[in-house]
């Protein structure tokens, strides 16, 4: 045989091996498989703690076929994705380090609630237990959005209930009843320690509802101070134009001083977040707010130019319209429990420039952002998305930190001084004499505070109007990260 022709044989018979190395490592999964193959391997690529789930390890299945025969185990989505979360239930029972991803059937809704677009009634309420270890519940109306089915009816701030549909609220029947499209509510009064029916009630019905984020935004004169109020409900890139404008007016009408109302904002874009910080400020241009991190696997493909993408600085304009900042060098913010994500990066990011002082609760502690992860090449964008199903994760894949690298807190941001946002002493938003922004006022003029009612104990937390209609605490990134889309497909 001639020596030419043996040399084909030889490169025709490795490329064959070769091939069907890639053929078994390459196959697609069954047609059952193909939501929960890619739950894996999405989470393969980008989740945050992939390291750290033996099931998500690299070498964890040596071939597709091993693959499908975990996958095969799990005829639920849903499930699978569960199990493949950062919960050591062993190390952590009651509080994993996981608390905050999410998946759903339908990406189409996924990214309506992202944008602040939800199936809602207009009323967003607090649910809690009655009393310490009680299955009973509570739901206080914390504000009513404009333009909704609510707006319409006998319903405000401070009302509450205890009764859906004639029957009382459990811990057990909560999620049912409040998720469906209409109801009734059956109102209570205080009594003491208890909450007692007292007759009045109100039949409401979701529509699709947008919410702009801007519920509020005023000057207050107070002792020589014009002090700006704004209440911010959620960090919405879509109006991120309109709270330009916000901050326009507030600037037009010389506001010396600022009280940024985030009690009820459980986050949304880091994009808004790092916008809005620029709009109180204004005079760090292009210094860094803040520093993100992915797993290793995907830090360890980027170079320089990728690693400058992780840091989020400080803008002047939004997309080409000059930024109404106000150059302040001191906030007040507004906080409780229900204040996360985007709108504790606010707080964090801003605490190397300048002098936030926080007034409220203790936040949620999210120091973690999340991505749309969808059943393409890229993980990152719909294109070339997988027709067969609707399917779209939210999991966590980044830890964030400001300019001074500190984001450790987990536990929550602890407020300069403590005010209970209690149904005991629930006031008008935006008026001076409600009590958060009547301690905030104080601060601001050295004026003292006004008494209110306040017991200092609030009740245990159950859940949220936000949470039962799909906005839960979040922070996520804007569209594709280039250097996601890089490291995946290089």
């Amino acid at each position: 045989m001639k020596p030419i022709l043996k040399s084909l044989i030889v490169l025709f018979l490795l490329a064959f091996a070769l091939q069907s190395c890639e053929d078994e490592d390459d196959v697609a999964a069954p047609a059952q498989l193909q939501v929960n193959d890619f739950i894996w391997k999405g989470l393969n690529e980008l989740y945050l703690w992939q390291g750290d789930v033996p099931n998500l390890a690299d070498d964890r299945f040596s071939t597709q076929a091993a693959l499908n025969s975990y996958l095969a185990g799990y005829s639920r989505p849903e499930d699978l994705f569960q199990d493949l979360l950062n919960k050591p239930v062993s190390k952590y029972p009651s509080n994993p380090i996981d608390r905050f991803s999410w998946i759903v059937s339908d990406y189409t809704v996924l990214e309506q609630e992202l944008g602040g677009i939800t199936k809602n009634n207009g009323v967003d309420f607090r649910l809690t237990q009655v009393s310490e270890g009680s299955n009973e519940l509570v739901g206080f109306v914390r504000y009513i959005i404009p333009n909704s089915d609510a707006s319409t009816k006998e319903i405000k701030r401070g009302d509450l209930f205890t009764s859906v549909n004639g029957t009382k609220l459990t811990v057990s029947n909560y999620q049912s009843l409040l998720s469906s499209d209409s109801y009734t509510l059956q109102f209570a009064d205080v009594s003491g320690s208890s909450f007692v029916l007292n007759g009045k009630s109100v039949s409401l019905t979701k529509t699709i509802l947008e919410e702009n984020p801007i519920l509020i935004s005023k000057v207050i004169q107070s002792g020589g101070h014009k002090i700006g109020y704004l209440m911010y409900n959620g960090f919405y890139a879509e109006y991120d134009g309109r709270l330009n404008q916000a901050f326009g007016d507030l600037k037009a009408q010389a506001a010396t001083d600022l009280v940024l109302d985030l009690r009820y904002n459980g986050g949304g874009s880091v994009r808004s977040s790092t916008r809005l910080a620029s709009m109180i400020t204004g005079q760090f241009e292009g210094k860094i707010f803040s520093k993100r991190q992915y797993n290793f696997k995907q830090m360890a493909g980027m170079n320089a130019d990728d690693l400058e993408t992780l840091n989020e600085r400080f803008v002047k304009d939004i997309d080409g319209t000059a930024l109404n900042g106000l150059n302040l060098s001191t906030v007040y913010i507004l906080t409780t429990a229900s204040t996360a994500s985007a709108s504790e990066l606010i707080i964090n990011g801003l605490k190397p420039y300048i002098n936030v002082v926080q007034i409220g609760q203790t936040t949620t502690g999210k120091n973690v952002g999340s991505l749309t992860i969808y059943d393409s090449p890229t993980f990152v964008s719909k294109r070339g998305i997988n027709p067969n199903h609707k399917y779209a994760m939210q999991p966590l894949v980044f830890k964030i930190t400001n300019a001074a690298d500190f984001g450790d807190y987990t536990g929550g941001l602890v407020p300069t001084y403590v005010k209970t946002d209690s149904y005991r002493n629930y006031g008008v938003l935006g008026d001076p004499s409600e009590p958060l922004l009547n301690l905030a006022i104080s601060k601001i003029t050295g004026v003292a505070a006004k008494k209110t009612q306040d017991d200092g104990v609030d009740l245990p937390y159950v859940s949220d109007s936000k949470k039962i209609n799909g906005l839960r605490n979040e922070m996520y990134l804007d569209g594709a990260p280039k250097e996601f889309v890089k490291t995946i497909l290089k």
